[in-house]
């Protein structure tokens, strides 16, 4: 199901690229930052600015790889690259790994949806995008009742660092939004990406909220569909404990509690990231009464310099315009 229906025109822009090459282009060297090769149906669902068909996307990689700028193996094309065959077999494996992990984010986000205040649960990183490796953890965007979100994160990471002696592989729970404030601020072509890769675990009509509470990301992937009914979404969970806990927390008292959650966890961070400009500090670890973001290795900055640069070292090297 697509997000929202949008026609454009097809038309030709500087030294001969059409707008579905420059497209197809444009989403290459923006997976190119992690060396991660795809195929037709990912560049026609992240085709960058250009509702290209798939046909059409098809017709392009081949002039494209004629011409030199593309090189693909298999299924998968990329950005010329002389090692190809080893950057798909990373793919081909990390795709394996990212299903082992699929089946634990399963029980876990379960279990996540025990939690009180817990309305919705996302997957989202490199997981969201059928990869992970060794390294790799579980990273969960969740969605909580207005008011209620730092009680609700509190509880979460008392568990992790209790419970789990604070390991981050399976449950790393770094980005929180209450069901008022689903429209996400950062509009631009890394929020639109993660934006679109989620995966719905829990609550699908609360994803399907989301994704329409940011239409935006449509200027980015016109072709973006939802994912609803691609995976299987467990239902909100509802049980004896949880409303029973959240009851307790209730009406002025549970206002004064988690005021104080939200005070203690942003004077924590003001004082270990006191390195971030407020600018800075808002971008990768957003603290309001409305959303936690908890991002402090910058990681949204360093992908979109990485990929300005990618497209002007391309544009150098071929004397075209991708703009």
């Amino acid at each position: 199901m697509l997000l929202t229906e949008k026609k454009y025109q097809s038309e030709i822009v500087s030294n001969d690229v059409t707008l579905s090459a420059r497209a197809v282009l444009k989403t290459l060297l923006y997976f190119e930052i992690f060396q991660y090769p795809i195929t037709v149906d990912e560049i026609y669902e992240y085709c960058n600015q250009y509702p290209a068909s798939k046909d059409e996307i098809q017709r392009q990689l081949i002039v494209l790889e004629e011409f030199g700028y593309i090189s693909h193996k298999d299924q998968f094309y990329h950005i010329k690259n002389d090692n190809l065959t080893g950057l798909v077999q990373k793919r081909l494996k990390g795709y394996k790994e990212a299903e082992k992990l699929l089946k634990i984010a399963k029980r876990v986000t379960k279990f996540i949806s025990w939690f009180p205040f817990v309305r919705s649960i996302c997957l989202s990183g490199s997981l969201s995008k059928g990869y992970a490796d060794k390294k790799s953890d579980i990273d969960y965007f969740i969605i909580t009742e207005p008011g209620r979100l730092w009680i609700s994160r509190t509880m979460l990471i008392l568990f992790k660092k209790i419970f789990l002696f604070n390991s981050h592989k399976y449950f790393c729970v770094n980005y929180f939004v209450d069901t008022n404030s689903l429209e996400i601020p950062d509009k631009n072509l890394f929020a639109a990406t993660e934006l679109l890769s989620i995966i719905p675990a829990s609550n699908a009509e609360l994803y399907e909220q989301l994704m329409h509470s940011n239409f935006w990301i449509k200027e980015y992937f016109p072709n973006g569909e939802l994912k609803t009914g691609k995976y299987k979404v467990i239902p909100q969970s509802n049980n004896i404990i949880k409303r029973g806990v959240e009851r307790l927390f209730s009406g002025k008292f549970g206002d004064k509690v988690d005021d104080l959650c939200f005070r203690l966890t942003l004077s924590s961070w003001k004082r270990k990231f006191k390195h971030f400009n407020p600018d800075e500090f808002d971008l990768n670890l957003r603290t309001r009464k409305n959303v936690s973001k908890h991002h402090p290795n910058g990681f949204q900055l360093k992908v979109m310099k990485a990929f300005n640069e990618n497209v002007l070292r391309f544009e150098k090297k071929f004397n075209m315009s991708l703009s």
